[in-house]
C-alpha cells in the first residue's frame, strides 16, 4: 500500500465537486452569473488530480499502486469502530477516471443544454453532488463509507430526476426511483448488519481477510442481499422499473446517470465484493441469472419504445445486464465486466447527449416518429450518435466490439448446460440490440422528414457538440486500448484476479456467429424501417409481445401485485394492531387511572367534618384489627 503524496491529497478527489456543491447550494441565487462555471471547473480539477494519480499509479510497481488515507475516527462506538478512509487502487482508479472524465464532459455540455433555465445553478449544484456521492461510493475503504456514497447517489438522482417538479411526471419518476432504490438499500443495510456480525468489523480488509473463514450459509446471505443492492442501483430486474421513469429529468442528467454514475455502482459493489462471491457459488449463479433476464428483458423493451431516451434507458438496463452477468462468472468475468462499463460510459454518455442535442433542435420533440432525415441538417449529432450506435452493437472496431464478445465468450466457456443458456442469451441479446439501435438510428436520422410545423431542426452550439465529439472518439478507440494486449485484465488482476476458461471452439468461430447475429438484427430493422412507410402513430393491432413490450414487460404491474400492494395491506394491518392493541393497551390503562384518580379526589372535598369522620374510620379499623390480632 503506497503512502506517496497521492494518499495526502486523496480527499480532494470528492472534495472539490463537494464543495462545489455546497457553495451553489447555500450562496443560492448569488451565483446564478457564474455558478455553472464554478461547477464545471470544479468536476474538471478532479478529474486532473485523478489523472495526476492515475500517472503516478503506472510508475509504481503492481503490488505497490494502490493508496489509502484515513481521515478521521468515524464511529466509535464499543467493538465497533469505524474509520472515514479512502482507498485508492486499479479498480477504483477505473471509475474515478470514468465518473469524473466523462462527467466533466457532461458538466460542459450541460452548459449549453441548460443556458435558458433559470435554475441552471441549482442544477449544476446537484450535479457535483452527484459527481461527489459516486466518488465516495467508490474510493471508500469499507462498506460502511460505500454505503454513505451509495445512499448519497440515491439522494442526488432523486433531486436531479425531479429537477423539474413542476410537472407531475417527473416528481412521480422522482419519487419511484427513490422508493425502488430503497428496497435495493434494505440488502446493503442488512449485508453490513450481517458483516459486523460475522466478522466484527465492516472494512473491505477484514470482512475479505475473514470471508474464507467465514459459514457457507452467511456468505450466501452476504452475495444475496448485495445482490439485492445492485438490482436497485443498477436497475436489474425485479427492481428495473424506475429506469424508464427516470428519463424525466434533463437530458444530461440522463447522461449521467446512465455512462458514468448511478447505474454503474452495482457492478461495482459485485466487482469489489468478489472475494464474498468467489466463495458463494449460489449466490454468483443467482447474479449470473439476474444479468441473463436483465440483459433480455430490456432489450424486448428497448424494441417497443418511440420515446428516444426510454429506448437508451432500455438499452442501458440490457448493458447493465451484460456487466452483471460478467460479474457472475467470478474471476473469468470480472474484469470484462469493468471493460465493458469503461466503453459503455462512453458511448452510452454519447448516445444520450446526442438524444438531447435533437431535442435542443427539435423543440423538446422525444417522438422517433417525429423525426427522420436529421442527418443532413445535424450532421455532428448524426456522426457523434452513429459512432455510438456502431459501438453498442459491436461492430469492429468500435469499442462494444473490444467489450461485449469477451463477455459473450466467457459465458458460453463457463461450460456446462448453464453455460450455454448464458451464452445463448449474451448472442440473442446482441442481436436485439443490433435491431432496436438500428431502428433509433433509422427513425431519428433517415428517412422522409415527418417534423411538426413548429419544428425547425439546427446543429446544436459548440458548448454541446465539443463534448459530444471527445465522447464519440472515446467510442471509437476505448475498447481497442483497454484490451490492448489484454491490458485492463492485467490492470485488475491485483483486485478482482485472473482466470481463463476454454471455448469449446475456436474463439473466431464465436466473434464470426456473433457479428453474423448481429447482421441479422441490423437487415431485420432495415427491411422494417427503411422499406417501408413509417407511421406518425404507433400502430394498435401488434402482437401480444409488443404490447408487453410497451408497457415495460409488466415490470410496474408486477411490482404492484407481488410488492405495492402485499405491502399496502401488511401495512393496514400494523396500524391496526397497533390502534387497537398498543395504543388501546396504553389508553386502557391511562383511562383507569384516570378515572380511579377521579375517585379518590372526591375524598379532598376541604370540609373538617368530612376529614374527622375519616381519622374516626381509620381509628376504629385500627382498634378492630388490634383486637382481633390479641384475640388471635
Amino acid at each position: 500500500m503506497s503512502t506517496d503524496s497521492s494518499a495526502a491529497l486523496l480527499w480532494l478527489v470528492p472534495a472539490l465537486p463537494l464543495v462545489g456543491a455546497v457553495i451553489l447550494l447555500i450562496a443560492g441565487r448569488r451565483t446564478d452569473r457564474w455558478g455553472h462555471v464554478l461547477g464545471t471547473a470544479l468536476a474538471l480539477a478532479s478529474f486532473v488530480l485523478g489523472s495526476a494519480m492515475f500517472t503516478g499509479m503506472l510508475g509504481r510497481a503492481t503490488d505497490d499502486r494502490a493508496v489509502h488515507q484515513v481521515l478521521f475516527t468515524w464511529v466509535p462506538v464499543g467493538e465497533l469502530q469505524v474509520d472515514f478512509g479512502l482507498q485508492l487502487d486499479q479498480l477504483s482508479m477505473c471509475f474515478v477516471l470514468l465518473i469524473t472524465g466523462v462527467g466533466s464532459l457532461i458538466h460542459i455540455y450541460s452548459i449549453g443544454y441548460m443556458a435558458d433555465d433559470p435554475d441552471r445553478r441549482r442544477f449544476f449544484a446537484y450535479l457535483n453532488l452527484f459527481l461527489a456521492a459516486m466518488l465516495v461510493l467508490v474510493l471508500a475503504d469499507n462498506y460502511l463509507g460505500l454505503y454513505l456514497g451509495w445512499e448519497g447517489v440515491g439522494l442526488a438522482s432523486y433531486l436531479l430526476i425531479g429537477f423539474w417538479q413542476y410537472k407531475p411526471t417527473a416528481a412521480t419518476a422522482a419519487k419511484k426511483a427513490f422508493v425502488v432504490n430503497r428496497v435495493g438499500d434494505i440488502g446493503l443495510a442488512v449485508a453490513l448488519m450481517l458483516m459486523f456480525a460475522t466478522f466484527g468489523a465492516v472494512s473491505f480488509e477484514a470482512v475479505f481477510g475473514g470471508a474464507s473463514a467465514a459459514g457457507q450459509s452467511v456468505l450466501t446471505a452476504l452475495g444475496f442481499m448485495l445482490l439485492l443492492a445492485a438490482c436497485g442501483k443498477s436497475a436489474q430486474v425485479p427492481l428495473q422499473s424506475w429506469l424508464g421513469d427516470a428519463m424525466e429529468g434533463p437530458t444530461p442528467v440522463s447522461a449521467l446517470i446512465h455512462a458514468a454514475t448511478m447505474v454503474t455502482a452495482g457492478v461495482y459493489l459485485i466487482a469489489r465484493s468478489n472475494p464474498i462471491f468467489d466463495l458463494a457459488p449460489a449466490a454468483q449463479v443467482g447474479v449470473t441469472v439476474v444479468g441473463a433476464v436483465t440483459l433480455l428483458f430490456g432489450a424486448i423493451i428497448g424494441c417497443a419504445k418511440d420515446d428516444i431516451k426510454k429506448a437508451l434507458a432500455a438499452s442501458t438496463m440490457s448493458q447493465i445486464g451484460y456487466m452483471i452477468l460478467a460479474t457472475g462468472l467470478g474471476p473469468a468475468g470480472y474484469a470484462f465486466a469493468i471493460m465493458h462499463l469503461l466503453t459503455h460510459g462512453f458511448f452510452k454518455a454519447g448516445l444520450f447527449l446526442g438524444a438531447g442535442s435533437v431535442m435542443h433542435g427539435m423543440n423538446d420533440e422525444t417522438d422517433m416518429r417525429r423525426f427522420g432525415g436529421l442527418r443532413t441538417v445535424m450532421p455532428i449529432t448524426f456522426v457523434t450518435f452513429g459512432l455510438g450506435y456502431l459501438a453498442i452493437i459491436g461492430v469492429p472496431p468500435f469499442s462494444g466490439f473490444f467489450s461485449k464478445d469477451p463477455i459473450i465468450e466467457s459465458a458460453f466457456a463457463s461450460g456446462g448446460v448453464g453455460g450455454w443458456l448464458l451464452g445463448g442469451a449474451a448472442l440473442l441479446g446482441a442481436g436485439i440490440t443490433a435491431f432496436y439501435m438500428t431502428r433509433v438510428m433509422l427513425l431519428t436520422f433517415f428517412g422522409e422528414r415527418r417534423w411538426q410545423e413548429d419544428a425547425h431542426p439546427h446543429e446544436s452550439p459548440g458548448v454541446m457538440t465539443a463534448p459530444m465529439i471527445l465522447i464519440a472518439i472515446g467510442s471509437v478507440i476505448s475498447g481497442a486500448v483497454l484490451a490492448w494486449g489484454d491490458a485492463l485484465v492485467h490492470w485488475l488482476e491485483p483486485v478482482v484476479g485472473e482466470e481463463h476458461h476454454e471455448l469449446a471452439v475456436p474463439a473466431w468461430v464465436v466473434t464470426v456467429t456473433i457479428l453474423a447475429v448481429v447482421a441479422i438484427g441490423v437487415a431485420i430493422a432495415w427491411r422494417q424501417y427503411a422499406t417501408r412507410p413509417v407511421l406518425e402513430v404507433a400502430p394498435e393491432d401488434v402482437s401480444a409481445l409488443t404490447v408487453a413490450a410497451r408497457r415495460d414487460l409488466y415490470g410496474d404491474a408486477v411490482n404492484e401485485k407481488l410488492l405495492m400492494r402485499p405491502g399496502q395491506e401488511l401495512t393496514r394491518q400494523l396500524v391496526a394492531v397497533e390502534s387497537d392493541g398498543v395504543d388501546g393497551l396504553t389508553t386502557g390503562i391511562g383511562t383507569t387511572v384516570g378515572r380511579l384518580s377521579q375517585r379518590i379526589r372526591g375524598w379532598q372535598n376541604g370540609y373538617v367534618r368530612s376529614y374527622a369522620l375519616s381519622m374516626f374510620a381509620g381509628a376504629v379499623l385500627i382498634v378492630a384489627m388490634v383486637m382481633v390480632v390479641n384475640v388471635l
